[in-house]
């Protein structure tokens, strides 16, 4: 198949980047996008905006619902070696979609996947994880423990 990936590149690894890159807030991508050398790249799909079906389960395991629709922004682009790097990110950002999807390209490429790894991806990664930190350190200062409380003596008769 044309569109498969290179032996050192896994689809979970592919994954976990394109997690990234799609869940990092545009200033922070477009800050990382500053720190590397891009390729020469033609879009394949320009940045186009649409909606998505937003699909949700009861109770997170029950039976599926339609939970609503949200806006999401793709791209395709090919380098001039031939990676081919797609994106979809959540909101209207066109710029976003752009540079991830080539991002996405970069990371395919032996050439350039430990440069984009190290000054894009990990630094986006570090960023999220200390966001989850914070939110989780918020939550958990407003967090009530309900006890119940066991008295030993008899019921009254």
């Amino acid at each position: 198949m044309a569109d498969e990936l290179p032996e050192a590149v896994g689809s979970k690894e592919r994954g976990l980047w394109m997690s990234v890159l799609a869940k990092a807030d545009p200033s922070e991508v477009a800050e990382a996008w500053r720190r590397v050398e891009p390729p020469a790249y033609a879009a394949l799909r320009p940045p186009e905006s649409g909606l998505v079906l937003v699909r949700a389960r009861m109770g997170g395991l029950g039976d599926p619902f339609n939970l609503g629709e949200m806006t999401v922004t793709r791209a395709a682009v090919r380098l001039e070696t031939g990676e081919t790097g797609l994106s979809y990110v959540a909101g209207r950002d066109r710029k976003h979609a752009e540079i991830a999807a080539v991002l996405d390209a970069m990371l395919q490429s032996e050439v350039h996947r430990d440069t984009v790894e190290s000054q894009v991806i990990a630094p986006l990664r570090h960023a999220q994880a200390a966001r989850r930190d914070a939110d989780a350190r918020k939550a958990a200062a407003t967090r009530v423990d309900f006890f119940t409380l066991v008295r030993d003596r008899e019921p009254s008769k």
